[in-house]
């Protein structure tokens, strides 16, 4: 198996613009997904933090 740290020095290699921009598509995607699951989820932290301060101010 070829050591792969080698080539870190080498100069980059142009990449095709379809392969560019079908990477950029998804990682697009990918961003979309990440925040409409944390638009559609709880935050359990946010959550915890109000119910211990209704507890302390019944208290």
């Amino acid at each position: 198996m070829e050591n792969p740290f080698k080539h870190i020095n080498q100069p980059l290699k142009e990449v095709p613009q379809e392969l560019k921009s079908k990477v950029m598509n998804d990682i697009a995607m990918a961003k979309l997904i990440m925040e409409l699951a944390a638009l559609f989820s709880y935050n359990i932290g946010d959550i915890i933090e109000t119910v211990m301060k209704s507890r302390k101010d019944k208290k």
